[in-house]
C-alpha cells in the first residue's frame, strides 16, 4: 500500500524547519548505508547524531506520532527518528531496497523496517528531477509532492531518487516497525478504519457501526505483534 498524506506540516512549519536545516552542516550520505547502498547513493545528509539533527528529529517525531492518518495506515510499534537528506547538482540514489533492520539511536534496540516514509520539505517547482520512483507488484510510481506532504510505502519496495538536475530537493525520511508485519493485512485494516470513520459520521455509533468496530479490533488483536 502506498499512501499520500497531505498537509502533515503547515507551510510555516516547513519554512521554520528549512531555515534551521540551511544553517546546518551536511555530510556525505554514503556514511549511513552499507556497501551495496554506497555504490548507488550520492546525496548529503544531516549528521544523525548532531545536535541540530536530534532536535529537529525529535520535533518532527512528535508531530508524526500524533497524526491520525499515519497511525491508522502504519500502525507503528516503533519509529526510527527521522533523518534529513538533500540532493542537488545531479545527486541521486539508484535503485535499492531499504535495510530490513535499523538501530534505534541510544537504546541498543533494533527494529524491523516494515514501512518507509518520506516527508517532502521543498515545493515541486524548487527543483528539477528528484522524483521518488517506487516499484512494486502494481508497476512503477513516480512521487513528487508539495512541501509538508508525506508518502508512505512498504519497506520491501525497490525504489530510487532520480537525479536532481536543478535546484535542491530536501526531505525527511524514516522507517517504522508496524504492529502488523504483513502489508496486505495493514491495508485491509486501514480500509476498515476509513469505512468505520465514514459510517460513524453518517450513522453515529449505531449497532452496525459498533459491530464493525469490534471486528476491526478483533482482527488487530489477532494479527498484532507487540
Amino acid at each position: 500500500m502506498m499512501l499520500h498524506i497531505p498537509g502533515v506540516l503547515s507551510k510555516e512549519q516547513v519554512r521554520n524547519l528549512r531555515q534551521k536545516l540551511q544553517e546546518s552542516n551536511w555530510v556525505d550520505g554514503r556514511e549511513t548505508v552499507g556497501a551495496q547502498g554506497a555504490v548507488v547513493k550520492q546525496n548529503r545528509q544531516l549528521p544523525e547524531h548532531g545536535e541540530v539533527s536530534r532536535a529537529l528529529s525529535e520535533e518532527l517525531l512528535g508531530i508524526i506520532r500524533r497524526h491520525p492518518v499515519f497511525f491508522a495506515a502504519a500502525l507503528p510499534l516503533h519509529i526510527v527518528p527521522p533523518l534529513f537528506n538533500a540532493y542537488s547538482g545531479g545527486e541521486h540514489y539508484g535503485m535499492h531496497v531499504d535495510g530490513s533492520i535499523r538501530h534505534l539511536p541510544g537504546t541498543g534496540q533494533s527494529i524491523r523496517t516494515d514501512v518507509s516514509t518520506t516527508l517532502f520539505l521543498c515545493e515541486p517547482d524548487e527543483y528539477e528531477g528528484g522524483d521518488l520512483v517506487v516499484s512494486d507488484t502494481y508497476g512503477t510510481h513516480e512521487v513528487k509532492l508539495p512541501a509538508g506532504d508525506m508518502i508512505v510505502y512498504p519497506s520491501t519496495s525497490l525504489h530510487q531518487v532520480m537525479p536532481v538536475t536543478a535546484g535542491e530537493r530536501v526531505c525527511a525520511f524514516f522507517w517504522s516497525q508496524s504492529m502488523i508485519r504483513d502489508d496486505a493485512k495493514r491495508a485491509m485494516l486501514f480500509e476498515m478504519d476509513k469505512t468505520i470513520t465514514s459510517l460513524r459520521g453518517q450513522m453515529g455509533d449505531s449497532a452496525e457501526v459498533v459491530q464493525l468496530t469490534a471486528q476491526y479490533h478483533n482482527l488487530l488483536r489477532m494479527w498484532a505483534e507487540t
